[in-house]
């Protein structure tokens, strides 16, 4: 599965990038993240709980940024499994443009594979449903990233 997109985010480009790498931001960001705990500067493990059509799985995986080049982008990459529901591994590239003094453009490219049961959903619900939860995420990050600096 590929997917890729753009956000305009109405926060100064560092308070984005701060957003993007703190986790208890992206734990409240993340759709059904239950945890989100950082084991190194550049890693993290997580529990999310999800949904997709009549399957609903507990993920737990671990996620690595990689290339980063503050503030304006970086990679992550990840992996999580949920059991007999399957598993999900995959990365997107994140990059991050001021748009004025007071906004960001993020724009995201990802590249993902789903197996187990979940794969056997089909591609269009796996796609529609991937699609909304990124939607989600980049909402609640944009209005997470957009609040006060001490409430990141």
């Amino acid at each position: 599965m590929d997917m890729n997109g753009s956000e305009r985010i109405e926060a100064p480009i560092e308070d984005v990038w701060r957003a993007l790498n703190d986790p208890e931001c992206l734990r409240q960001a993340i759709p059904g993240c239950e945890s989100l705990e950082k084991t190194a500067d550049n890693a993290m493990t997580a529990k999310v709980v999800l949904k997709v059509g009549p399957i609903k799985a507990k993920f737990e995986g671990s996620v690595e940024l990689k290339d980063l080049n503050p503030p304006h982008s970086y990679t992550i990459v990840g992996e999580g499994k949920g059991g007999l529901a399957g598993f999900a591994k995959g990365g997107a590239e994140v990059s991050l443009v001021e748009d004025g003094p007071s906004a960001t453009i993020l724009s995201y490219t990802v590249k993902a594979e789903v197996g187990g049961k979940i794969a056997q959903l089909g591609s269009r619900l796996i796609d529609s449903t991937a699609k909304k939860l990124a939607g989600e995420f980049f909402a609640k990050l944009g209005t997470l990233a957009a609040g006060e600096p001490a409430a990141i």
